[in-house]
């Protein structure tokens, strides 16, 4: 009967005590939870950029504080400095447009009779740009409601990238922070991965890590490489808005559908209002912007990780598709340790083969 109480009483207190860690950790959850995505990025870049600093911190003789102070502050100029340029040209041509539309004095250019021998939308796109460049509000009433939506849409993404940009400046910060005690991070990292994993957690924690920087090389590096190069050609050109236009390759070549969405109605625009050297060499230059991640891909993605790059592929773009942009990184390292748990696992399992 003793020995029954006992038993019930550790019982009970095994319950509470898991009821009370259950209870913490969603307590601890719901309060970093509007933070998270900010700690998710933190994490990414420190991990990304931790091999430059540590060159960089060599160069200062080893002093980490001054290194990740002034790395952030790099970090911030490179990123958010072309965000404001950005952002100031696109409001600065919205302006210019509503003053003209205002005025009366905006002006749309006459379609080529090129644009006639398009296959299947050649009629319909050239009637509708003549209508606008001889009667633009006519045009406009025809599609008022369109461009209404459009409108509403527009100003929606306007305060989601603003408050984007926000959170990307406190995650540029935090990651300083991590960078500055990335060797008590790193520790913690590894002690927790081998609590976890066990023998396997240091090599699980090192997997993590190099399908993070490979990610990042692979997937925004390259997709930054192509925006750019697409938005230097069409800001050369003089294709109105380029640098938005850069913006919006940037977020497909992210999605990994790539620039081609942009620059085909761009290149179409040149043959159409440009001379007939320019387009061309403005085609050229398109069609290396679309192949260029042929090249770099495989070069940058997969690189340093000991799994299938096709692993990495399918998790960076499943992540994406689940989770968004951060699902890039966490989706990737997911697929990859679940592949390395799995190698592991057979391996354990597999009968050791006879000696001969």
């Amino acid at each position: 009967m003793a020995e029954s109480n006992t038993l019930a009483n550790r019982g009970a207190e095994a319950l509470i005590r898991i009821a009370f860690v259950l209870l913490l950790v969603v307590w601890c959850f719901m309060i970093l939870r509007p933070f998270i995505g900010i700690i998710g990025w933190s994490v990414v870049m420190a991990v990304a950029l931790h091999p430059t600093f540590e060159r960089f911190r060599h160069l200062l003789g080893g002093r980490t504080k001054t290194a990740a102070t002034l790395m952030t502050v790099a970090f911030l100029l490179v990123f958010i400095g072309p965000a404001v340029v950005l952002s100031e040209t696109l409001v600065s041509g919205v302006r210019m447009i509503a003053k003209d539309l205002q005025a009366g004095t905006l002006t749309i250019p006459m379609p080529s009779e090129s644009v006639r021998t398009w296959p299947i939308i050649g009629d319909r796109v050239a009637d509708l740009w003549q209508l606008a460049a001889t009667n633009l509000d006519a045009a406009i009433e025809q599609f008022r409601d369109e461009f209404a939506a459009m409108g509403r849409w527009l100003l929606g993404q306007a305060a989601t990238v603003g408050l984007g940009l926000l959170q990307f400046v406190a995650a540029v910060v935090l990651s300083g922070v991590l960078l500055a005690t990335a060797r008590a991070s790193s520790a913690m990292g590894k002690q927790i991965a081998g609590r976890i994993a066990g023998p396997n957690g240091d090599r699980f924690a090192r997997l993590a890590v190099a399908t993070t920087r490979s990610v990042a090389r692979g997937v925004l590096g390259v997709a930054l490489i192509q925006a750019t190069l697409a938005g230097l050609g069409m800001l050369t050109v003089g294709i109105p808005g380029a640098g938005l236009w850069a913006i919006v390759a940037l977020l497909f070549c992210i999605v990994q559908i790539g620039p081609a969405l942009v620059l085909i109605p761009a290149v179409i625009y040149v043959f159409s209002t440009a001379s007939t050297a320019t387009a061309v060499l403005f085609l050229v230059w398109s069609i290396f912007v679309l192949l260029i991640d042929n090249v770099l891909k495989p070069l940058l993605l997969g690189r340093g990780v000991d799994v299938p790059m096709i692993v990495v592929v399918v998790g960076a773009i499943g992540g994406l598709l689940a989770m968004g942009v951060i699902g890039l990184f966490v989706g990737a390292i997911v697929l990859v340790l679940g592949y390395a748990a799995l190698l592991a696992w057979l391996e354990r399992d597999a009968p050791e083969q006879p000696a001969t």
